[in-house]
């Protein structure tokens, strides 16, 4: 299988980035899997029952948390 990637990087308020991982959560929760658009074509990617979640926090001059889903 080909190497798909998609990178989108905005800048949001901390309520609207909240939203979206609300949004995201509830793919996983309902529909086992996650949708995106794509160069206007909606992308589907189908996640299965059990899944690794990696949760990283960098607290420094610039602080990040990333949170990674694989299987």
């Amino acid at each position: 299988m080909e190497l798909m990637e998609h990178e989108k990087k905005e800048r949001l308020s901390r309520e609207q980035a909240a939203q979206r991982l609300r949004e995201l959560a509830d793919q996983l929760a309902r529909h086992n899997e996650v949708s995106f658009v794509r160069e206007g074509k909606t992308l589907s990617v189908k996640v299965p029952d059990q899944v690794e979640l990696k949760l990283e926090v960098e607290v420094g001059e610039e602080s990040e948390i990333e949170i990674e889903l694989s299987w």
